[in-house]
């Protein structure tokens, strides 16, 4: 059964294109770590609830956007995997390199999780 990674993140709205090419760039080693899908969406209707959302949840400012973005992978198994390849001393991968792919947001107010699916249609 699959495994997803899910984050939410508040980025300047002025970022957006900053954002998207950030992401392009990083998204693709989890491709080549065995990823199946990932996909980035930019916040498009998001209401405001009265005790929580989205915005609430990452702490979003009125000139930032909330992104809500998840990695598909085939098995928990191999995102183990590739999270660990990511995550050893020896991996050196300018993609993932802060000084030559810098985060256009905020990483402290980065929230993400991984899941077991329990409903697939």
């Amino acid at each position: 059964m699959s495994y997803i990674d899910g984050f939410v993140i508040a980025v300047p709205t002025a970022k957006k294109q900053e954002y998207i090419e950030h992401a392009k760039l990083g998204d693709s080693v989890f491709m080549d770590f065995g990823a199946i899908r990932v996909v980035e969406c930019w916040a498009d209707d998001v209401p405001t609830g009265e005790v929580t959302d989205f915005r609430k949840s990452v702490q979003a400012t009125a000139d930032e956007s909330v992104v809500f973005s998840w990695i598909e992978w085939p098995d928990k198994e191999t995102r183990d995997a590739g999270m660990s390849r990511m995550m050893s001393d020896d991996f050196n991968d300018e993609r993932m390199d802060p000084n030559k792919n810098p985060a256009p947001f905020d990483g402290k107010r980065l929230i993400y999780g991984g899941f077991m699916p329990i409903v697939e249609l």
